[in-house]
């Protein structure tokens, strides 16, 4: 009897000891966004203005670009991964066509071992491009998808349109995907806000980080402590009003408050970093943002660490076979079309990332 119950005792005692280990594991993340850059296939999309990118069309777009532009996004995903040992958990990307070409993607040999799982939805923009979330299933399980729609119903911005210009205006939806990263509640957006033609769209971009923080608000009353991570080509710098006043972006982590997010770029683009360029100068429109609860998580729980020279929370990922090598745009990054020419580079805008650990 004695030495029966000494078996059970040790059992327990293997068990708790077993449940604390799995508990204190050292779990670590990578997150991050991608402007693929135009990623169509050769087919049109009824409704959508894709005609440029069809093998008839302006670019002469046909199944021997496509190939190799899916070739060259999945070499850049892939050399992330060299870099990081591991291949981003979560990665937000914009400028896809249609769910068909990130199957295409993920499925490419380069990067198939990752086992990539897709959140998407199509959306209203007139060209036809979305944004999306991959994830892998074994790290990030989802629990909801939502698409947002553009709107204009807002009390603290004058619009810079008409009535039948809103009622004609149409851009990307903002993909919201919740679930469970490391066994905690995350919740990741992922936009493209409206464009920088024209000089003009400063009130439209504010309006979309305006959803964007509305919506984190309604998340974090409905789960208290859940961790967001806003990323996207927002065409804004993380200095611009969207992401400082509407999407309440702090620079430092330590003046980051409840209703804050922890806008790491933004040291970043002071200290001379950029995603891409335009007209000579850089600019980093390519940004993740965290919230209170990720920035200033509790010990032993996901937060964000610094991960560039100790000091950066936030990574530019870029190789020298990234950028174009010579002539006028020499040093920027090496696009899919110079000039109205195929060029056979990657984007014109360089992957972002942080991470997120648990490690103390």
């Amino acid at each position: 009897m004695k030495k029966l119950l000494t078996y059970i005792i040790l059992g327990s005692l293997l068990v708790i000891s077993s449940n604390c280990l799995a508990q204190n594991k050292v779990k670590t993340y990578v997150i991050g966004f991608y402007n693929l850059e135009n990623l169509f296939d050769t087919y049109h999309d009824d409704g959508k203005n894709d005609f440029e990118y069809l093998p008839d069309g302006l670019n002469e777009w046909t199944d021997v670009k496509y190939q190799k532009k899916i070739h060259n996004m999945a070499k850049v995903i892939k050399a992330m991964k060299e870099e990081n040992h591991v291949y981003h958990a979560v990665l937000g990307v914009s400028e896809i066509e249609n769910r068909h070409v990130l199957e295409d993607l993920v499925n490419d040999p380069q990067i198939a071992d990752a086992g990539y799982m897709i959140a998407h939805f199509d959306g209203p923009d007139n060209r036809g491009v979305d944004v999306a979330l991959l994830y892998q299933p074994r790290k990030f399980e989802v629990l909801d998808e939502e698409s947002l729609p553009f709107n204009f119903n807002s009390e603290a911005i004058v619009f810079d349109m008409d009535s039948t210009e809103k009622a004609n205006f149409r851009t990307r939806d903002i993909l919201m995907v919740r679930g469970l990263l490391g066994g905690e509640m995350f919740a990741f957006f992922v936009a493209h806000l409206p464009s920088r033609i024209g000089g003009k769209g400063g009130d439209l971009r504010s309006r979309g980080a305006e959803i964007i923080y509305k919506r984190s608000e309604e998340l974090m009353k409905e789960f208290p402590g859940i961790k967001i991570v806003v990323m996207g080509d927002m065409n804004d710098n993380p200095d611009d009003e969207s992401m400082t006043v509407f999407m309440h972006g702090k620079e430092n982590i330590e003046d980051v408050g409840d209703g804050d997010f922890f806008s790491p770029f933004l040291s970043m683009l002071k200290a001379g970093y950029g995603s891409l360029a335009y007209q000579g100068a850089w600019n980093i429109y390519d940004i993740l943002l965290v919230n209170h609860n990720l920035a200033k998580a509790p010990e032993g729980t996901l937060r964000i660490i610094p991960i560039v020279r100790k000091k950066f929370f936030g990574r530019i990922f870029h190789k020298p076979w990234m950028a174009t090598e010579e002539g006028q745009y020499k040093d920027v990054p090496f696009r899919t079309f110079s000039n109205g020419a195929f060029v056979g580079g990657f984007s014109d805008h360089y992957p972002t990332y942080i991470v997120v650990t648990n490690k103390n």
